[in-house]
């Protein structure tokens, strides 16, 4: 088949090479100068920095993909191990270094709370099943386009409490404020709201514990330059600024793209876009019954984020390569960004300090790091143009007066990424940064399925269908999208 795969992020790229090498004509066609989609990577000054994605948690989904193309991983990317996995820093000035060291865990929780500290085994006792589902089981990695399949998996999650909220599920085991959140935060890593995301995604401090937490040397960005070297080798065609403007549909089933550069045929697109964008912007609305323009505006989106790319003239050692930096309120600030629509005084934060483990990413003695704020996306009464400039002054001044001592005096690089950057150069509908939020009702078969609904021959890959956000989400969705399209190519 000639395939023709919109967009280059993690998505795209594993299915593409997926695709390559079971043997069809595949061309992906990227929007901006380079590869990566939100995986993108940013070179200033003598500093590196990853864009988005910053966490490699589940080695072996991406070791899958290469043995699909006949290659090794390990001949392709260097992954260094990380140890914390994240140091999380709490408002009392407390912190915690988030490891999967069962024993150094229960000894650091026991200091706070130590029911919580014997808890510790059990919570990951009772995620394990949940686990086994979504990756040994394979649940994670097949398309949930059937209401048969949902309705055989709902009795299964029930039993392992996975339908009900993250947070609520983590309480049933821990009383310590700090422990509370070091086990249900993760949603917010995938674009959810931990007290509304279906505990399905307890999962994923038992999948850290399991594979570990990864970095790639070099950044994420070796990641996708490996993946888009494999997919060439393959014989793969990558096209770079040629936005995709209209997908072709004719007695509905695609026929092609039309790009900035003209028209392409396709026996099959795929879109590896943000799916509400896909839909709303692509798409001519006769050919959409089930996403329509009323369907898509009554989804729920992630948040958004804002993120500073800070070079520095020094080190800070006191950041660890993943830091998480909190408020005092955790639902209160997380409700304001999600139901509220508004954006708070106050702010939770993300550092990724690459630096930490990988000097090269910076000039010697220096460091490279992002940071990321969680804010409301686009739906919210935010000025972006004018409140950007104030929002940077403030977390800049926040982290300094924090323990970043002189961190304004000794910047090199300053760089801000904002929901209406997210519109702009992504696509993301209202400036989401996750794609569809991971709801009850918006879980597994209530996603975008990876095969379109409305036109025959469109599939989706990526945060926006099953099984979700992250790099192990959008992964397994490739291999789901991979396996749709070669069931439909066998039954033609």
């Amino acid at each position: 088949m000639k395939i023709a795969i919109i967009g280059s992020g993690f998505g795209g790229l594993s299915l593409a090479v997926r695709l390559q090498a079971a043997g069809h004509d595949v061309v992906i066609f990227e929007k901006r100068p380079q590869i990566g989609g939100r995986a993108y990577q940013l070179k200033k000054d003598g500093y590196t920095f990853d864009m988005g994605p910053s966490l490699v948690t589940a080695p072996s989904i991406i070791r899958s993909i290469f043995e699909a193309a006949g290659r090794r991983l390990e001949d392709y990317v260097d992954l260094v191990p990380l140890d914390p996995f994240y140091r999380i820093f709490y408002h009392d000035g407390t912190h915690i270094d988030y490891t999967g060291n069962g024993e150094r865990m229960k000894a650091q929780m026991a200091v706070f709370n130590a029911h919580d500290a014997r808890q510790y085994d059990r919570f990951m006792a009772a995620t394990k099943p949940i686990y086994d589902a979504v990756i040994k089981d394979g649940l994670g990695s097949r398309p949930f386009d059937r209401a048969g399949i949902m309705a055989r998996f709902v009795p299964r999650a029930a039993r392992l409490g996975a339908l009900i909220p993250v947070a609520w599920f983590a309480r049933r085991f821990f009383k310590d404020f700090r422990h509370r959140f070091m086990f249900s935060f993760h949603p917010l890593f995938i674009g959810g709201h931990p007290f509304r995301t279906p505990a399905v995604y307890a999962m994923i401090p038992y999948l850290e514990k399991e594979e570990g937490v990864w970095f790639a040397k070099g950044g994420m960005y070796a990641l996708v330059q490996a993946l888009g070297r494999v997919f060439t080798e393959l014989g793969g065609t990558i096209r770079i600024d040629a936005e995709v403007i209209r997908i072709g549909v004719r007695e509905g089933r695609v026929t092609g793209v039309e790009t900035s550069a003209g028209w392409s045929d396709a026996d099959i697109v795929v879109s590896n876009g943000d799916v509400a964008s896909t839909y709303r912007y692509l798409i001519a609305p006769e050919y959409r019954n089930k996403w329509t323009d009323r369907k898509i505006d009554r989804t729920a989106y992630s948040m958004s984020c804002f993120l500073l790319y800070l070079g520095t003239r020094r080190k800070y050692p006191r950041l660890a390569h993943h830091t998480l930096i909190l408020a005092e309120r955790y639902k209160g600030l997380i409700d304001d960004i999600f139901r509220h629509e508004s954006l708070p005084d106050d702010f939770s934060m993300y550092l990724h300090v690459p630096t930490a483990t990988d000097a090269s990413m910076a000039p010697e003695g220096c460091e490279s790091m992002y940071v990321l704020v969680p804010v409301p996306n686009l739906r919210a009464d935010v000025d972006w143009a004018v409140e950007a400039p104030r929002y940077r002054d403030r977390i800049l001044a926040f982290l300094e007066a924090w323990g970043l001592e002189d961190l304004q005096a000794n910047l090199d690089v300053c760089e801000m990424f904002t929901p209406n950057d997210f519109e702009s150069e992504l696509n993301a509908f209202v400036g989401n940064a996750f794609s569809v939020e991971p709801r009850i009702f918006q879980t597994a078969f209530f996603r975008p399925h990876n095969r379109s609904e409305d036109v025959k021959s469109l599939y989706i890959v990526g945060a926006g269908t099953h099984p979700g956000a992250g790099v192990p989400g959008v992964m397994l969705s490739a291999e789901a999208t991979f396996s749709t399209i070669q069931d439909d190519c066998d039954a033609e």
